[in-house]
């Protein structure tokens, strides 16, 4: 079972600033892209933090915070600054705005390795890298969100090919697979009522499933249990 790799979801055509790009040209750059966030990279090409609209919006709540406002309910005080995004709102370059450092990925990681990345580090958009640690593209929470789009058929034969007959063969050779939506229902019976978790969870790691539900019987007994979807 091939996993999708982050390498063939990663946007390529990669925009960059560098560490002394003023902020005013950073702003520029994430306008006429229509991209949320850059990259910044060293003179090697090796990326050394990543500047968002989140990055250069707080000069704008640097400016507002204190001010009250007139009685008409104009302004609205804003909320005290730490020290550390003090010190990005006041900068004027990339390199003193940035997030840093970076946190990048290599293309042969699986979604599920760039996507639990992202969540332990709390970050929506990861660069890539190559083993030089020299930038190759860019990974976002979307492009990851894009195995979903695999069609039903695709999961289906992917399931019926890798795990039924290829891994579980005759263990499995009585099992039917529905898909609808990317979520998959299991019928039929199966060899060993022990095999039915492992089944299940086989499936669930099939890149694009979103559920999965069984109704099987094994060793001739009734149906086990419909098991719970993830």
């Amino acid at each position: 079972m091939r996993h999708r790799t982050v390498g063939e979801l990663m946007t390529r055509d990669v925009v960059s600033a560098r560490p002394d790009t003023p902020f005013k040209e950073l702003a520029r750059l994430l306008s006429a892209h229509e991209v949320a966030a850059v990259p910044v990279v060293d003179a090697t090409g090796r990326p050394i933090g990543v500047v968002s609209e989140e990055d250069l919006l707080r000069k704008a709540t640097d400016r507002l915070e204190g001010v009250d406002g007139d009685g008409d309910g104009d302004v609205s005080p804003m909320p005290h600054l730490e020290a550390w995004e003090r010190a990005k709102a006041e900068g004027a370059r990339a390199e003193e705005i940035m997030s840093a450092p970076a946190v990048c990925v290599r293309p042969e990681w699986t979604v599920v390795e760039a996507a639990r990345l992202m969540e332990i580090h709390g970050v929506k958009r990861l660069p890539v890298v190559d083993a030089a640690d020299r930038l190759l593209g860019i990974v976002s929470r979307r492009d990851l969100l894009r195995v979903f789009l695999r069609t039903d058929e695709a999961i289906r034969e992917e399931i019926r090919q890798e795990i039924l007959a290829g891994t579980l063969g005759d263990a499995a050779r009585d099992v039917t697979v529905e898909v609808a939506d990317g979520q998959v229902r299991l019928g039929g019976s199966m060899a060993s009522r022990r095999l039915v978790p492992v089944l299940v969870r086989l499936c669930r790691g099939v890149d694009g499933v979103v559920e999965v539900r069984e109704h099987l019987a094994h060793d001739g007994a009734g149906p086990v249990r419909e098991g719970p979807g993830i």
